[in-house]
């Protein structure tokens, strides 16, 4: 037996005209992707809409709108991406109060943009890191863990939190054995780190970052370079972990001295190790997570932050790689 809900029309009405015409966007454009993503039909006429369609569906097209309403009275500036981001969050949990995520401003770019969290798990995640001493943020590429953890390392950098911000990637790609490679030293590992040096031009500037740089406030290094050091009074992040072995972890972990926060990210799925390599990751994931002080933020495809179609071409290698272990 197959089960209708009723359609319903409902009329929403907003106070203040500019700050309607900015929710409903250029000709309408944020209402026509509200209905798109929620199978409503969304007239508007002056700072009034009416919202045509089933009853679940209308209630939360309802309940974005009046959210993202709220958030634009703040001062909030509502891009098409985040109606996408309100979409699923609200569909998640209609009681999620947006304005705990969107307005919880982690740092200023150099671009003058608020880095703040896009999702639930994103604002886990910065919660985590401003409580936590060890944070680990595995999950897949795109869900911002690298990104959102240089913003809190800059931002602690800026208050006087920390003294310096260590960055640190393994070279798996080419075993760590760094020799055969042209170049001098820095030639041959910046390959490698180029992902954090992007990241870290975003935040500051370029010529800020490079005078940081220049006087090892902040230093980007290989993991094999962490090794016989003992990192205090720093923010360290270690990227692309799941291509740390189980004694480079080891060896990464037991670096961290006093007053510095450390925060691991990486992917399970997506390690460069040989098959007779455990990743380290995997392991630290398994024997570390029952102790007091580390935290493990988990994130998933539906956290993706970049262009659409990344979040497909993961479904896509998903159903590929159950198809395979199916076989």
């Amino acid at each position: 037996m197959i089960e209708y809900q009723e359609n319903t029309k409902t009329e929403l009405t907003f106070s203040d005209l500019s700050l309607a015409r900015a929710l409903f966007g250029e000709h309408n454009c944020n209402l026509k992707r509200i209905a798109e993503a929620t199978e409503v039909s969304i007239q508007a006429r002056g700072n009034a809409v009416s919202i045509r369609g089933d009853s679940i569906a209308s209630e939360l097209a309802q309940n974005i709108l009046n959210q993202l309403y709220d958030l634009i009275k703040e001062g909030y500036p509502v891009y098409p991406k985040d109606i996408d981001y309100a979409t699923t969050i609200l569909c998640k949990n209609s009681r999620i109060n947006l304005k705990d995520i969107f307005l919880d401003a982690v740092y200023v770019t150099s671009k003058k943009r608020t880095v703040t969290p896009k999702g639930v798990n994103q604002k886990e995640y910065i919660d985590a890191i401003r409580t936590y001493d060890i944070v680990f943020g595995i999950g897949p590429a795109g869900t911002g863990k690298t990104y959102l953890a240089m913003a809190m390392a800059v931002a602690a950098l800026a208050k006087k939190q920390i003294s310096r911000i260590v960055l640190t990637r393994p070279a798996v790609e080419a075993g760590e054995a760094l020799g055969f490679l042209p170049g001098d030293l820095a030639e041959k590992v910046n390959p490698y780190l180029r992902p954090l040096y992007d990241a870290l031009h975003d935040m500051m500037g370029f010529d800020k970052a490079s005078e940081m740089l220049q006087r090892d406030v902040i230093e980007v290094a290989p993991l094999a370079f962490m090794r016989g050091r003992t990192l205090n009074d720093a923010f360290i992040i270690l990227d692309e972990a799941q291509n740390a072995t189980s004694e480079q972890m080891k060896m990464f972990l037991t670096r961290i001295g006093f007053n510095s926060k450390t925060v691991i990210t990486g992917d399970i799925t997506q390690s460069d190790l040989p098959k007779n390599r455990p990743s380290g990751l995997v392991e630290a994931k398994n024997i570390l997570s029952h102790i007091q002080g580390i935290r493990f933020v988990f994130f998933t495809k539906h956290d993706v932050v970049r262009h659409r179609l990344v979040q497909q071409i993961i479904d896509a290698y998903e159903q590929k790689e159950n198809e395979k272990n199916r076989r």
